[in-house]
């Protein structure tokens, strides 16, 4: 059996690596546009940031590595067009800016995203970044030691990564947000605390502007960019730029081959990561998830969720049998002494899909008050008003945040109500909670809300 793979980070690696265990005998070829595979994006804003400094500490398995596993990976090549009827797919080498046929018996489309570049005036002058390869992470932290004052555009997961990687190297920041609010995927409420909470511990190192758009930027003579304006006629000077403004699936070959695409614009697949045509899978950045809690479609890019899919299309591919069921949207991140956290539907979003959310909030210390490390955090639970079911939760502070969004996940898993969580049996002693652990706080105010009502 002839497998092809195209796409080579996260979903493709995995996909790669599980196939040979499963299939010995198999022939296995991966294709990536990329100079690298199988590496860790997610860790590219803390090399940035110095926090190691070879970046080959990213790298989790070379193609070295994986051509001694029998894995045939060819970088530098682009896949152009599938041809379901024939079972191949023309790929580029892009080093030698050649074109061939190869054919597959299974085919498994891990292309993942690319960023979004907003329509930004003089937007490809030198020093303006994304944040997707290792390159981008090399050529970014090499212009950030050299540099003064950073742009950042976008207040996402990594745009937040890339303030602190920033204010840590010295560098003097400039946050520019479209919306409102500071990381804006949270509730208002929660992204207003986070911006009021990032700009307490600012200290003249950065500024955040909210509801603001980047319109044009300035060069110098050498054709490097030194300079931004706003929407609103503000300008000011930076060395560098980053755009953080989110991505889209390739999806786009997938679609001329007639693949089918979901509502969310990501491929469409079932349970098992097949697409709507035969002998062909699509899994990680570029595949299109399910909402758990709903069984709605949703599109959330997610490095751990890639891993797992691709693990489910090797399975089913080599003839197996696995389900991948679906996503909660679960996510952290750290801005500097500040965590934040979600999983399962926000307020808002609750709303959008039809449900009556009650929510409740508490800040309280994550641990016991004596304790020389204790810190606030606020939560924010979110239940269906209709029937008691936990929807989500949110949280934010300088404390243990994260630990609090992992327990409310198993919560949405079980789809318990919030009555029933109440009753959990959290762990406790002073380093790690108070005697009633914040969570079970929140969701003791959620019930008491959720029966007032």
């Amino acid at each position: 059996m002839k497998i092809v793979i195209l796409g080579g980070v996260a979903a493709g690696a995995k996909a790669a690596a599980k196939t040979r265990r499963l299939l010995p005998e198999a022939i296995i070829d991966l294709y990536t546009d990329d100079t690298h595979i199988s590496y860790s994006a997610c860790g590219l804003p803390y090399y940035i940031q110095g926090n190691f400094e070879d970046y080959r500490t990213l790298l989790v398995r070379s193609p070295e590595e994986f051509a001694a596993q029998g894995v045939n990976v060819h970088l530098l090549h682009k896949a152009i067009k599938i041809l379901p009827e024939t079972q191949q797919v023309l790929i580029q080498d892009l080093k030698e800016n050649r074109a061939s046929l190869v054919e597959y018996d299974k085919l498994v489309i891990a292309t993942g995203a690319r960023p979004i570049i907003p329509p930004i005036e003089n937007v490809n002058l030198k020093n303006v970044f994304t944040v997707r390869h290792v390159e981008d992470g090399i050529n970014i932290r090499e212009k950030a030691l050299k540099s003064k004052h950073a742009t950042i555009i976008g207040s996402g997961y990594i745009g937040l990564e890339l303030l602190e990687a920033f204010v840590e190297l010295g560098l003097k920041v400039t946050m520019v947000e479209f919306a409102p609010y500071t990381a804006p995927i949270f509730d208002d409420d929660i992204s207003t605390l986070i911006y009021e909470q990032l700009i307490s511990i600012s200290d003249g190192r950065f500024e955040i502007l909210t509801s603001e758009l980047v319109t044009e930027l300035f060069s110098n003579e050498n054709g490097e960019v030194r300079g931004v304006k706003t929407g609103s006629g503000k300008e000011f000077n930076t060395d560098m730029v980053v755009i953080c403004t989110g991505v889209r699936p390739n999806v786009e070959f997938a679609i001329e081959a007639g693949v089918a695409i979901g509502e969310s614009g990501a491929i469409k697949v079932n349970k098992h990561m097949h697409t709507n045509l035969p002998h062909i899978y699509a899994c990680g950045d570029c595949a299109e998830k399910t909402l758990i809690i709903t069984g709605s479609k949703v599109w959330v890019p997610l490095g751990s969720t890639a891993n797992k899919e691709g693990r489910t299309a090797a399975i089913n591919l080599s003839g197996g049998y696995d389900d991948f069921d679906g996503i909660l949207g679960s996510a952290v991140v750290r801005c500097l002494s500040l965590t934040m956290s979600m999983t399962g539907l926000t307020e808002k979003k609750a709303k959008l899909l039809g449900f009556k959310p009650v929510s409740a909030s508490v800040t309280k210390n994550d641990k016991v008050g004596y304790m020389p490390d204790v810190n606030n955090i606020t939560l924010k639970l979110t239940a269906d008003w209709t029937t008691g079911l936990l929807l989500g939760a949110q949280a934010v502070g300088a404390g243990d945040a994260d630990k609090r969004i992992n327990a409310l996940t198993a919560a949405l898993l079980g789809r318990l109500t919030v009555e029933e969580f109440t009753r959990n049996d959290l762990t406790y002693a002073p380093p790690f909670s108070p005697t009633i652990d914040p969570l079970l706080n929140a969701a003791q105010l959620l019930l008491s809300k959720i029966k007032k009502d």
